[in-house]
């Protein structure tokens, strides 16, 4: 399996320290929500317990029992000896019954306080993007909103649905709301599996992005900052309705 570096970019805020509350779940959360959005690959090697543990800001022990749960999730492997440590095991569909018992932990008010949030940051993202950029910024927002408009299941869908946010906020220069858009990502990004499977909200979506980069192009700055807004609150509207369905 090919095996990558772990550091810069976006993949840093995979490894900025977690919450004290629940360290443990914690831990598991943030490395599986990222295994599955793609943001740290099949087959690459994580950083040895010592220094994970000092870059997430746990102790060894958490560590260890964090890669334990990840291990019994089939989200990482691990082998001993020379060239041995901890892998990257990439799923080929997210568990639906983890991610249900994830979105079960969410209250209504918390996802639409989410919601708020996440409308907040591409919005502002947006209209950036439509006062900073030109028309040749744009070619990687374009080729990831047809990848999603091609993309045939629920996790590629929710991959690239979450690169696509973050590359907005990159196309707005703002090195400080792309790693927030990123943090995000591993918070709710592989939440979108449950709202993505349809192929009529994959489109809509597809067609919103779409709506999205043209407006940016214009200049539009408002019109930009609504469209965006208006792609995620439709998507926590969503979430938040397969939630009251649990």
């Amino acid at each position: 399996m090919k095996q990558q570096q772990t550091d810069g970019g976006a993949r840093g805020a995979v490894f900025a320290p977690v919450d004290s509350r629940a360290r443990v779940d914690a831990v598991v959360r943030r490395i599986g929500d990222a295994i599955e959005l793609g943001l740290l690959a099949d087959g690459e090697q994580l950083p040895g317990e010592t220094e994970l543990a000092g870059r997430l800001g746990v102790s060894t022990v958490t560590l260890r029992e964090a890669l334990m749960a990840l291990r019994q999730q089939g989200l990482v492997t691990t082998r001993r000896g020379r060239g041995g440590g901890s892998f990257v095991s990439l799923p080929e569909v997210p568990g639906e019954e983890r991610l249900r018992a994830r979105l079960r932990g969410w209250s209504t008010e918390e996802l639409r306080d989410l919601g708020d949030h996440w409308a907040a940051l591409s919005g502002t993202a947006a209209r950036l993007a439509a006062e900073r950029t030109e028309p040749d910024d744009l070619l990687q927002l374009r080729r990831t909103a047809d990848e999603l408009a091609h993309a045939q299941d629920a996790p590629a869908r929710s991959r690239v649905y979450g690169r696509f946010h973050v590359e907005l906020a990159a196309a707005a220069q703002s090195a400080r709301l792309t790693r927030e858009q990123v943090a995000l990502q591993t918070e709710v990004g592989a939440l979108l599996c449950l709202v993505l499977g349809d192929d009529e909200y994959r489109e809509e979506v597809a067609d919103r992005h779409r709506a999205v980069i043209s407006a940016v192009q214009d200049g539009a700055h408002d019109s930009a900052r609504q469209l965006a807004e208006r792609c995620v609150l439709e998507s926590t509207t969503r979430l938040i309705a397969v939630r009251m369905s649990l």
